[in-house]
Formats: C-alpha cells, structure tokens, sequence
C-alpha cells in the first residue's frame, strides 16, 4: 500500500495553498495554471451530475497529498491499523 501512496505523491499533485475547503479546486488551478475561481465554478457545476461529480471529488478529497505530503487516506488506514 505504501508504494501506492508513493506513487500519488509522486504525481506532484497537492492541495493548493489559496484553499476554501478541501483544496482540491486550488491544487487543479495550480497545476495547470488557470484562475482558480474558474475552476470553483467548474468543480462546483460538476455537483449537478447526479452522484458522479461528489463522488469524484469525495475520491479526489481522501487521495490527494496535502501540501505536507500527507494524505488522508494513508493516516485514516495508520490509525485504524494502529501505525503512527
């Protein structure tokens, strides 16, 4: 599992630092170097698809990397199995 948390930080993805919630709509804006109010807007319509756009953005939320490197999913699974 470790190699799988590896290689999502190995993407050099992270959750913007100019964040409301989650993050997430920073990081995209970020990364490929868009408004980041355009990209709220977009991740915001993308809730109208039923199920499909939280969904997305819910699986995006618990596997992107903090701007620490941390992420979510990783210290969920440490806690549960009583890792650090």
């Amino acid at each position: 599992m470790t190699r799988f948390f590896d290689a999502l930080r190995s993407l050099g993805f992270r959750r913007g630092p100019r964040r409301l919630s989650g993050g997430i709509a920073g990081g995209l804006a970020e990364r490929f170097g868009v408004d980041v109010w355009l990209v709220r807007i977009l991740v915001l319509a993308s809730f109208l698809l039923p199920v499909l756009g939280i969904g997305v953005y819910l699986v995006v939320w618990i596997l992107t990397p903090w701007q620490d490197g941390s992420i979510p999913l990783e210290r969920a699974l440490a806690k549960v199995s009583g890792g650090a």
